[in-house]
C-alpha cells in the first residue's frame, strides 16, 4: 500500500521542502561552480529509470572541460578539481536531482540511476532494479556505496525493490544523512569514480 499510494506523494512533499530549505545552498553552489569550473553549471546525462525508460539526470558539474592537443577530453582524474572532489564527497553535486524527483523521473529512495551502457550487461536478476524509480539514495548506498562490489550493490537494489515499506525508506534517509556528514564510502580505491561495470561472469 505504501509503495502504490504514499511513496510518490511523499517524494513530492519532501523534495519540495528540500528545495525551499536548501535554496540558499543551491544558489551558492551554482555560483561557485560557475566561477571555478565554468558553464554550464548543470551536468546532464541520459540514464535509465523506471522500466528502463530513459530520462535526463541533472547534477552540478564537478569537472573541467580541459582537453589535450588533439581536442580530446583529458582523463577524469585530471579534470576533477579539488572543488569538484568536495562537491562529490559532500554529495552537494547531487542536489539538482531534486528536480528529477519532482518531475517523477526519480524517487527520494531507490536504486541509483546508472549508465545506459550497462543495460545490455545485466542478468535477469540485476535487471529487476528497474522495477522501481531510481533514487537519490538507496539501500546499496547506505550499505557501502562505492566500497562494495557491483554484484553486491545490485543484490541490495533488488532486495529493496522486493521490500519497499515506509520504515525502510525512513531508515535509509537517516543513514544517508549520517553518511554524508561523515563522508563515508565515497571513493573506490584511488579511482575518481567507481570502476565501470563489465557484466557478471
Amino acid at each position: 500500500m505504501y509503495r502504490r499510494y504514499f511513496k510518490r506523494p511523499m517524494d513530492i512533499i519532501l523534495s519540495l521542502i528540500a528545495f525551499i530549505v536548501l535554496s540558499p545552498v543551491l544558489l551558492i553552489v551554482a555560483i561557485l561552480v560557475r566561477v571555478k569550473l565554468g558553464s554550464p553549471v548543470i551536468f546532464t546525462q541520459e540514464r535509465p529509470g523506471l522500466n528502463e525508460k530513459i530520462f535526463t539526470l541533472y547534477k552540478f558539474r564537478t569537472m573541467t572541460d580541459e582537453r589535450d592537443e588533439d581536442g580530446e577530453l583529458l582523463p577524469n582524474n585530471l579534470r576533477l578539481t579539488r572543488f569538484g572532489k568536495i562537491l562529490r564527497s559532500t554529495s552537494l553535486d547531487e542536489l539538482p536531482e531534486l528536480w528529477n524527483i519532482l518531475k517523477g523521473d526519480m524517487s527520494i529512495i531507490g536504486p541509483r540511476p546508472l549508465l545506459i551502457e550497462y543495460l545490455p550487461l545485466y542478468n535477469e536478476h540485476q535487471r529487476r532494479r528497474h522495477e522501481e524509480r531510481p533514487g537519490l539514495s538507496g539501500l546499496a548506498q547506505v550499505s557501502g556505496r562505492n566500497a562494495i562490489s557491483w554484484e553486491d550493490k545490485f543484490d541490495l537494489d533488488v532486495e529493496y525493490v522486493d521490500n519497499i515499506y515506509f520504515i525502510l525508506d525512513c531508515k535509509i534517509i537517516i543513514k544517508t544523512i549520517l553518511k554524508v556528514f561523515k563522508r563515508e564510502d565515497i571513493d573506490s580505491s584511488e579511482e575518481v569514480t567507481m570502476e565501470k561495470f563489465k557484466g557478471t561472469i
